[in-house]
């Protein structure tokens, strides 16, 4: 294994050294271009790497794994990747409705096992299709690290989870509604969440990761960092890889799901999640493994609503590159910063996590994120 190791890290290495020399591509003025992005606005790290006709063709890692100790930031480093974490949830859901576990457009109170109603609209079903798409009309005011904020038997004020609008009627972002359908996963699949995910999308795509920090290497964790404007330093998120040991060991099947952040709590380095990203990018298969049909995966690129250009947990845009529409989404929490885009018929893709950097944004995404991004693409894919 080692040898094989050694010598597909040679090939890339010759590969791109012949392709800068050709201007085919061009991974050091990429570099070049990535360390003055570092050198105009603070950045503890970032790590990226790029996919260019189904082929991982570059993988860097930028600045330091922990400030403390100045350790470099290295591509193997694991990170939380906060929202694009949702990506999985909906496509766990969309296995689940291939099998006939579950479907779409189920009432999600069948599914959660107690009433999901906007007290507006009481007449109106909020189905799973609405979920995950964040036209539920559901909001985050109540919190959503526990089903207890929507749980009309757990929670006074649960009628503040809805917006005023009739579901399907309206667009908002909201964090619950990911972490009710990972508790559906779990509900109809039979599995604990983060092993479902394990199971069958990380293991079948060769991947390491998950949401369970206590069964990960804890030594491979890119400590996060929340810059500070007014003080212009950073400070250290312990929050981030918080294992909640103690509720998991009191974890009740069904109803703790939000203990592992379905919304938001992956953990896997960049050249990984760029290997689950090619799946996406082509339609459900990547190196001979189908993990969702061509229709499912249709299904979560397709925007639902035409203003934000969302789907399932996977949103369309021609603002990070000029003139490329993207699909892919966007995290951002404890300070870290993550982009996972790319483009299906162009068979490219990119991804980008920073483990702390400036907090400015610029056409919906983080600058640095947004501009690192745009380096890649012009250096790497767009000279060809």
């Amino acid at each position: 294994m080692q040898s094989k190791t050694y010598s597909a890290g040679l090939l890339v290495i010759i590969l791109l050294f012949l392709f800068d020399q050709t201007g085919y591509c061009q991974p050091g003025k990429a570099e070049a271009g990535i360390k003055k992005i570092m050198e105009e606005a603070p950045v503890t790290g970032l790590s990226v790497a790029v996919v260019k006709n189904n082929t991982l063709i570059y993988t860097q890692a930028f600045g330091v794994k922990e400030r403390e100790t100045n350790t470099p930031l290295t591509p193997d480093c694991l990170f939380r990747i906060a929202s694009i974490s949702k990506s999985f949830s909906a496509t766990s859901i969309l296995q689940l409705v291939e099998k006939k576990k579950i479907s779409l457009d189920t009432d999600v109170s069948d599914l959660m096992g107690f009433t999901v109603r906007n007290p507006k609209y009481p007449e109106t079903i909020i189905t799973l299709r609405l979920l995950l798409s964040h036209l539920s009309s559901i909001n985050d005011s109540q919190g959503y690290f526990t089903l207890d904020a929507i749980n009309p038997a757990k929670n006074s004020d649960w009628a503040k989870c809805y917006n005023d609008y009739q579901p399907g009627k309206g667009y908002q972002y909201c964090n619950l509604n990911f972490n009710m359908a990972g508790t559906i996963i779990e509900k109809y699949s039979g599995e604990r969440f983060d092993q479902y995910v394990k199971h069958h999308i990380l293991d079948p795509l060769g991947l390491y990761g998950g949401y369970c920090v206590d069964s990960l290497d804890k030594s491979r964790f890119a400590s996060i960092y929340e810059y500070n404007g007014d003080s212009a330093r950073f400070f250290l998120s312990p929050g981030a890889y918080n294992p909640r040991s103690a509720e998991i060991a009191a974890y009740t099947m069904g109803y703790s799901t939000p203990v592992f952040s379905p919304t938001g709590g992956m953990k896997i380095s960049a050249p990984d999640l760029a290997g689950y990203m090619m799946m996406h990018m082509n339609l459900g298969k990547t190196k001979g493994k189908r993990i969702l049909s061509k229709k499912s995966a249709r299904a979560m690129q397709t925007p639902y609503s035409e203003k934000e250009g969302y789907g399932f947990a996977l949103l369309q845009t021609d603002k990070l590159i000029p003139g490329k529409i993207m699909t892919g989404h966007t995290g951002s929490a404890y300070g870290l910063h993550s982009a996972m885009f790319f483009n299906v018929k162009d068979k490219f893709g990119i991804v980008v996590i920073s483990n702390g950097c400036d907090l400015k944004y610029s056409e919906g995404f983080n600058t640095v994120i947004r501009k690192v991004v745009n380096v890649l693409y012009e250096n790497l894919i767009g000279n060809d």
